[in-house]
């Protein structure tokens, strides 16, 4: 099970014991906002694609939307979600728990820059009713991502 290998891999970096588990969904935004009690930008979604046969997950903040000038800009293509039965096979983690931890080793992980705005964000940890709170910095650690990007919109203060 997912959420096993998240809290072993957690376990290791000393922050297992911060994981919440809830009796409702948290397997989209709203649901994972209205379980932990923050407003929804602040819920840590990660986003699976496929770039030129390469998964790769973005996570951004629960109102973020990918930008797809900024995402071909990036990755020299176009953005193209990974297909849901598929997700599982590729990242280790299915619809609904993807997240960034403890996910198959050829998965390069990116951090969107609309998350910068928060000082703790949330994040699922490989269940559909799962969470944890974390500084920007200790996800960036955690999550091994490879960069902080900027391919998403619609998050962006007037």
């Amino acid at each position: 099970m997912a959420i096993e290998r998240v809290r072993e891999y957690l376990r290791q970096a000393g922050v297992e014991d911060r994981i919440l588990e809830f009796e409702v969904s948290s397997a989209t935004v709203e649901l994972a906002a209205e379980a932990v009690g923050c407003e929804p930008a602040r819920i840590a979604k990660t986003l699976s694609f496929d770039v030129n046969g390469e998964t790769v997950l973005i996570v951004a903040a629960g109102d973020a939307k990918v930008d797809n000038p900024k995402f071909k800009a990036q990755f020299h293509c176009k953005a193209k979600m990974l297909p849901a039965q598929g997700v599982e096979a590729r990242t280790g983690h299915a619809v609904g728990g993807v997240c960034p931890f403890a996910v198959a080793r050829d998965v390069q992980v990116y951090l969107d820059d609309s998350l910068r705005r928060f000082d703790t964000v949330w994040p699922a940890c490989g269940s559909s009713n799962s969470a944890i709170g974390l500084s920007l910095k200790e996800l960036e650690a955690l999550s091994c991502a490879k960069s902080w990007i900027d391919v998403c919109k619609g998050w962006q203060e007037a």
